[in-house]
């Protein structure tokens, strides 16, 4: 089990100090290349040569020392539950030094080598492919072990995988039981004491004249005096656990045993691969659309990296942060709405309007349901 939990543990952290450290390189050596060309074009070839390497060396310097000063002493930190670090559960805090050290430089040398090669004429890198897509693919990364790294990689979920498979009682309502032993008049009475009980507690029944509720035969040697609603007399004082039962049970669904069972497999682990990629989606989109040359090599470019890095602040709260719904609104799909209708309008479609048209369902719905929904004249029973 140590074994394990160990090698479970250095592969975690590989996967998160890759992600900080490869769209770096990736990124700068990309503007190093287009520095050197430029100087290529201007002075002698070895000064454009002694300009490269000397980013890269920079590069290489800059995660060296964020490793060792930040990212090591943070690591640290949140491994021994220091309480300034991990004390609250729904930000990452690991998340947010990688959004500051990793991400925000890597958009800054995007728009850098845009405005480089605009100074110069050039249209040598739209950083459409290996660069943008490594950025963002880092961000999903970080998304999914941080994810995953509660849960155990072997074996079935644990019972943090299975939350939503275990029953719950959402209501429990005490049921009074009936003594059936007893004969008589008595217990004809108790029985339309009961009866009429219930009726008045749950239907709004109310004792007829002659002592008998709503939906009650009449006669049988009942007792005509009218009843009080109150607790049954041949009930038990002390009520055993199994009188009580919920009337909003929810049990998980029987298992399928057909010849297509297999199609049914399911588990959380695997899930949240899935939504950490769909989670991201909006913002590839963006980007694969700021790779396009007329919007790569112009002014355009500035609010196309804003914009996708602010929506990657998104990764710092918790997946249960209720935060994480509103400022999704705020840094993704209000400022993408308004981004992508100004490119549409200046480019042409140059991306998918479905990505238009969910940016403004999303903020409708949002404004609609958390909002209008509570003036009067939305408040009312007469609508749908």
């Amino acid at each position: 089990m140590g074994t394990g939990w160990t090698l479970k543990f250095a592969v975690c952290e590989l996967l998160q100090f890759a992600a900080l450290a490869t769209p770096l390189l990736v990124v700068m050596q990309r503007f190093a290349a287009i520095v050197a060309r430029v100087k290529t074009e201007s002075v002698p070839p070895g000064d454009a040569l002694t300009a490269y390497w000397l980013i890269v060396a920079s590069a290489v310097a800059y995660i060296t020392t964020v490793a060792l000063l930040v990212w090591l002493p943070l690591k640290y930190m949140v491994f021994m539950k220091k309480r300034s670090v991990s004390g609250h559960k729904k930000w990452r805090p690991v998340a947010l030094a990688f959004v500051i050290l990793s991400t925000l430089p890597c958009f800054a040398f995007l728009i850098a080598s845009s405005e480089v090669q605009v100074i110069n004429g050039m249209r040598y890198d739209t950083f459409d492919e290996l660069p943008v897509s490594l950025v963002l693919f880092s961000v999903i990364c970080i998304d999914i072990v941080e994810r995953i790294r509660h849960c155990r990689l072997t074996g079935q979920a644990n019972e943090l995988d299975r939350d939503s498979d275990i029953p719950t009682l959402t209501h429990l309502e005490q049921v009074t039981p009936v003594n059936t032993t007893a004969t008589g008049p008595a217990a004809t009475a108790t029985l339309q004491g009961g009866g009429a009980e219930q009726n008045g507690g749950r239907g709004g029944g109310r004792m007829e004249a002659n002592g008998t509720g709503p939906g009650l035969p009449m006669g049988g040697g009942a007792d005509p005096r009218p009843r009080p609603f109150g607790p049954n007399p041949l009930a038990s004082p002390h009520p055993s656990p199994a009188s009580s039962v919920g009337t909003a049970m929810r049990f998980p669904p029987a298992a399928y045993s057909g010849p297509l069972r297999l199609l049914l497999a399911s588990d959380a682990r695997a899930d949240e691969f899935g939504h950490a990629f769909l989670f991201w989606l909006d913002t590839a989109e963006l980007l694969r659309a700021g790779g396009v040359p007329d919007v790569c090599f112009s002014r355009w470019v500035f609010p196309v990296c804003i914009c996708s890095f602010l929506s990657c602040l998104r990764l710092v709260l918790a997946p249960c942060c209720p935060l994480l719904a509103p400022l999704g609104v705020l840094l993704q799909d209000l400022p993408f709405l308004l981004l992508r209708a100004v490119l549409l309008g200046t480019f042409g479609r140059i991306s998918p309007l479905l990505y238009l048209f969910k940016n403004l369902l999303i903020c409708l719905a949002y404004v609609y349901f958390n909002f209008m929904t509570k003036l009067r004249v939305f408040n009312t029973q007469r609508m749908f």
